[in-house]
């Protein structure tokens, strides 16, 4: 069975699917990084700092030169083959960043080489803004698989060493665009195990100081069925819906 996983702090049923807790304070949220991952979260800030910055986009500029990007990620940016990301909503220097690496062949892709290679600086960031203003539109995630998806997701896997997603990526997959974590929670299960599985196997995005190291380190000791599950709770993971006055939540 397929279901929704939704990142709330009550659990109740007020949507379809299963709708899952999160952690409702910064207190417990510093609770799940345990001690031994501390110093990799360390390191993970000074990597992410070494980023560099991209111009300020205009999304209405962004909308007009996102029309070549409709044949495979749909103009608002909700694809519909798992082969080719969900780029809806994904914030807009992750995205600048993405292409950017696309152009240099620092992240290697034929086809993306292709529509990167003529696009500016600008350009870049035109079209980040107007995909970070679209909404993503979550899947469902496999009932079988979202109890361990969870918990890896939101307390990792001490025994492997394997820190929570969630410290990097927020608790409703929103990820952290100061410190260019991506959004998650929505995407295409099949795009997010096949990312996963290149990066257990070694793949860094981004050369010398621009490398981008953190998901490779992470990843190594993921499991094939680890890497299923969040695959899976990812696809259905998003923020709950705040209820508007005059609806009720059903219990």
């Amino acid at each position: 069975m397929r279901q929704t996983t939704q990142a709330m702090l009550p659990l109740n049923r007020a949507s379809a699917g299963v709708n899952l807790r999160v952690l409702q304070n910064h207190r417990q949220y510093q609770f799940m990084i345990k001690p031994h991952h501390r110093a990799f979260f360390v390191a993970l800030i000074a990597i992410s700092a070494t980023f560099s910055a991209h111009a300020a986009g205009d999304p209405k500029q962004g909308e007009t030169k996102a029309a070549v990007c409709t044949a495979c990620h749909m103009m608002d940016g909700n694809s519909s083959d798992p082969l080719y990301p969900k780029i809806a909503g994904q914030h807009e220097s992750y995205i600048a960043r993405q292409l950017s690496l696309y152009k240099s062949g620092e992240r290697e892709n034929a086809i993306m080489l292709g529509f990167a290679a003529a696009l500016s600086e600008q350009d870049m960031a035109d079209l980040g803004a107007f995909y970070a203003q679209q909404k993503v539109r979550p899947g469902t995630a496999d009932e079988s698989l979202v109890a361990q998806g969870q918990a890896l997701y939101r307390g990792g896997n001490p025994q492997t060493g394997i820190p929570a997603c969630m410290a990097c990526h927020g608790p409703s997959g929103r990820g952290n665009p100061g410190a260019k974590y991506p959004a998650l929670g929505g995407q295409h299960a099949d795009y997010t195990q096949a990312q996963l599985v290149a990066f257990r196997g070694g793949a860094v995005h981004g050369k010398d100081g621009n490398a981008n190291v953190i998901m490779a380190e992470v990843a190594k000791g993921l499991s094939d069925e680890e890497i299923s599950a969040l695959a899976s709770y990812l696809e259905g993971l998003h923020a709950h819906a705040p209820v508007t006055s005059g609806s009720t939540a059903s219990p």
